[in-house]
């Protein structure tokens, strides 16, 4: 999963280069989180091209840095396992651009969090080897998206995740936020956008239309396994369930996915 150097005109596609892909491929764009959540996991597993957004403004309220842990016990008792972060730049401070603060500790805290509340899942001896990459990491960079990208890259590998992952930051795109998720999509060959319930309040699917990409919703179900989805890591679930269970669950969403349930404009009531 090499990420790989694409190139649009600030001013039109037209003209650029898009790679040749299969009829009905997906995309997913999704800022680089701590251990997402299920519903985010969930959401890049049903894409073919998961597009890291690592180029837009950081914020601390989001996930970008932070995730929630939640018990096995069945308590619904969650704990937030966050990691120090330092904005060169303030508030206008890129993803990309954030570093990490304090990196041994956090590496420390990371480790004995998930060790606090996993350790006994039958899977937690692999997941624990899973992880050595992502806390190795605290010692090799000190930029937040490299570990918080490596934490999601481990999650999709233990689901067995086959699609290819590129940055925004490499990909030229005009700067209008519909448009420009339009175009990074238009990219990767992509004919279908997953959206996120986040980006249903604001997202312009005309922008779509003009590449002829079909903009899909994505939700996650709201029982069993999935009743925290939004909420809680994904390592929760793959505790629980281990990883092939959690696949299984994975692939059949992502066919209802591939269905094709059309994108309902919630500003307009269409």
């Amino acid at each position: 999963m090499t990420p790989t150097r694409l190139f649009s005109t600030p001013d039109s596609t037209a003209g650029s280069s898009r790679p040749d892909s299969p009829n009905g491929q997906m995309c997913a764009i999704h800022q680089p989180n701590l251990l997402p959540r299920l519903a985010t996991l969930a959401k890049l597993f049903a894409a073919d091209y998961w597009i890291v957004l690592d180029d837009v403004q950081f914020a601390r309220r989001d996930y970008q840095h932070r995730t929630r842990l939640a018990s096995l016990d069945g308590s619904q008792r969650t704990q937030w396992l966050s990691i120090a972060t330092h904005l060169p730049h303030g508030r206008s401070t890129s993803i990309r651009g954030a570093r990490l603060a304090e990196p041994v500790r956090c590496r420390r805290r990371v480790a004995q969090l998930l060790a606090d509340h996993y350790r006994h899942s039958a899977y937690w001896p692999s997941f624990k080897r899973c992880l050595e990459p992502m806390l190795a990491a605290f010692e090799s960079t000190d930029r937040l998206a490299d570990v918080t990208e490596l934490s999601t890259r481990l999650l999709l590998a233990e689901v067995g995740w086959p699609g290819r992952i590129l940055h925004s930051s490499d990909l030229l795109a005009r700067g209008e936020r519909s448009q420009r998720l339009a175009d990074l999509a238009w990219l990767t060959g992509a004919r279908t956008y997953l959206c996120g319930t986040g980006g249903k309040r604001y997202l312009d699917p005309a922008a779509f239309r003009i590449h002829s990409i079909e903009v899909v919703p994505f939700q996650a179900p709201t029982s069993g396994m999935w009743a925290s989805a939004r909420q809680v890591s994904a390592v929760h679930a793959l505790m629980l369930a281990g990883p092939y269970a959690l696949r299984r669950e994975l692939e059949a969403l992502r066919e209802l996915k591939r269905g094709g349930d059309r994108f309902k404009d919630v500003r307009s009531g269409s």
